[in-house]
């Protein structure tokens, strides 16, 4: 993947589905609601430099995995490892039932149980394939979809400026009580719109000129993801009545009829999430069998996660479209009660985790005076950015709730059978790594060189809306 291709993995992954209801959450608030956006803002491009600083010295496909096991050893890689595929699968699950509305919405009809199944599954498996044909095909169908979803939302935020009428903001905090507490409730609906800023060092091993193209992508898909969320919302906030979008549930249809007339902007709008829905499966898709693959060339996942052709870890999108289609029969057919809430909300803390580790192991590699690990620049600007990234990500599990961290660290702990079963197999054979030669990473500390490495590393990953992009 080139320069262009990955910066539209990172914002494909970005912007989910939840961008098309987002304006209608976070109206109760009020205007202090773009505040918090834009301190959000502030927050995810910290943690997209951390990221890039990081793929620098470790352009290895796996991307927080791979920090926290340089740092923390194998146990927090583990962690990470764990935490982002199990979010993965489930949010993709969780986009594509969001899908079905929107083709209702486009193909008008009766709809059956069997039909939104069928379409559903369909979400989950097209993109499947695009995978299996390998990254060149990702890269394709991410590029395409990209901008086919960020040109109209593009459109309709600036040319919502022509028709802006500030008499529509309503109050600066509609909530009530105070700035900050009104700003804080937005910021926790808010939190979760900029998971995905990991894409391109997930899959790093697959980037052209890694050292660069990953920070480069990672930044420049966040500002672009920005740009669209900020400009989109403020749009929406000045066409549509403070009143009329408390109660929207289609707030960027509402715009569109509210400037040019009609009520063809409820098709229009659907067409866009339909194929930023797809986009984001695509992507995520992808980043569902990276961490896993990564993990399992140091022997704590399963060797099948090693399959790989084309640049895809093949066995990795199997077991993810498989357990994601599981669960979308489960929420369709079954019907059992909060089954599938309760795995959302597992997802909405797993977001945080291997986050949390990054940002870590780039404090640790700053505090311990090794900043060949992330780059030799200026130590109190990169040490800034780590505990803003920090910070920002310590904000989101605050912000997740309380159920959700409750879950969330049940699944996780219920991972270190995993862990143990895994260990002890590895222990069994000497320690020995399960990949067929050393990682880059690894090679390049056996010979003491201090140089970036990383064209032989490759692909892995397992972030967030419901939680992995439904926000």
């Amino acid at each position: 993947m080139n320069l262009m291709t990955a910066t539209a993995l990172v914002m494909g992954n970005i912007i989910g589905g939840g961008i098309f209801l987002l304006p209608a959450s976070v109206a109760p608030f009020g205007t202090v609601s773009l505040a918090a956006f834009g301190l959000l803002t502030i927050g995810a491009i910290a943690l997209a430099l951390v990221f890039g600083r990081l793929a620098e010295r470790h352009p290895d496909t796996g991307g927080p995995y791979v920090y926290a096991r340089e740092a923390f050893g194998d146990f927090a890689g583990f962690l990470s490892a764990w935490s982002y595929w199990t979010m993965t699968w489930v949010s993709n699950a969780a986009l594509a039932v969001a899908a079905v509305g929107y083709v209702h919405v486009l193909v008008p009809g009766h709809a059956s149980p069997g039909v939104n199944l069928a379409v559903a599954l369909g979400a989950l498996w097209l993109p499947a394939l695009a995978n299996f044909a390998g990254t060149r095909y990702v890269g394709a169908v991410q590029l395409v979809s990209t901008v086919l979803k960020f040109v109209p939302l593009l459109f309709i935020a600036v040319v919502g400026l022509f028709f802006f009428d500030p008499g529509k903001l309503g109050p600066f905090n509609a909530g009530g009580g105070s700035a900050v507490g009104g700003m804080s409730a937005a910021a926790a609906i808010l939190l979760y719109s900029y998971v995905g800023v990991e894409s391109a060092a997930m899959s790093a091993g697959e980037v052209r000129d890694p050292e660069r193209n990953v920070g480069r992508a990672t930044v420049l898909g966040t500002i672009g993801a920005a740009v669209v969320y900020l400009l989109g919302t403020l749009a929406v906030f000045g066409t549509v009545a403070h009143d009329e979008l408390v109660n929207s549930t289609a707030p960027f249809s509402d715009a569109v009829n509210a400037m040019f007339g009609g009520q063809w902007g409820g098709t229009v709008v659907a067409g866009a999430a339909v194929v930023s829905i797809i986009g984001a499966l695509n992507g995520w898709t992808l980043m569902s069998a990276q961490s896993p693959y990564a993990a399992a060339k140091d022997g704590l996942f399963p060797a099948a996660f090693l399959t790989k052709r084309r640049g895809v870890p093949t066995f990795g999108v199997l077991a993810a479209a498989v357990l994601a289609s599981a669960l979308t029969v489960v929420n369709y057919l079954i019907g059992v009660g909060g089954v599938f809430e309760i795995l959302v909300l597992i997802t909405t803390f797993s977001a945080t985790v291997p986050y949390l580790l990054a940002a870590g192991a780039q404090l640790y590699f700053l505090l311990t005076g090794r900043r060949d690990k992330v780059r030799p620049a200026r130590f109190a600007r990169d040490l800034t950015l780590a505990l803003t990234a920090f910070g920002f990500t310590f904000w989101l599990v605050a912000g997740a709730g309380y159920a959700a961290i409750y879950q969330g660290v049940l699944f996780l702990f219920a991972g270190i059978l995993v862990y143990a079963w895994m260990a002890a197999r590895k222990a069994g054979r000497g320690g020995r790594d399960t990949a067929p030669e050393p990682t880059a990473a690894v090679a390049a500390a056996s010979t003491g060189s201090t140089t970036s490495a990383g064209s032989t590393a490759s692909a892995a990953s397992t972030a967030p809306a419901v939680a992995a992009d439904v926000t």
